[in-house]
């Protein structure tokens, strides 16, 4: 059995969901515990300043892979809801 972590705000993930060719950067930033992530959209050079700032090292692929368990109900991100939507409005 492992120990818990305890809750570290100097933990700082980015995982770039999509770079746009309109130059904007979409991206999920968590602090603490990659489970919990903010999705954000801004400028290239926006983006580089908010990694300096919190000192990350952007990644791809998921920040933490959901179990398959009931609760990964409950995994889910605002951009793959907007997509489902989108998917479900084009079948009518």
């Amino acid at each position: 059995m492992t120990t818990p972590q305890p809750f570290n705000p100097d933990k700082k993930f980015v995982r770039i969901i999509q770079t746009h060719a309109t130059g904007l950067v979409e991206f999920e930033f968590a602090v603490g515990e990659p489970e919990l992530f903010v999705e954000l959209l801004m400028g290239q050079a926006a983006f580089d300043e908010f990694c300096a700032t919190h000192g990350v090292t952007p990644t791809t692929g998921h920040l933490v892979q959901a179990p398959d368990t009931d609760t990964q109900e409950w995994d889910w991100s605002l951009r793959a809801a907007r997509e489902q939507q989108i998917r479900h409005d084009n079948k009518g």
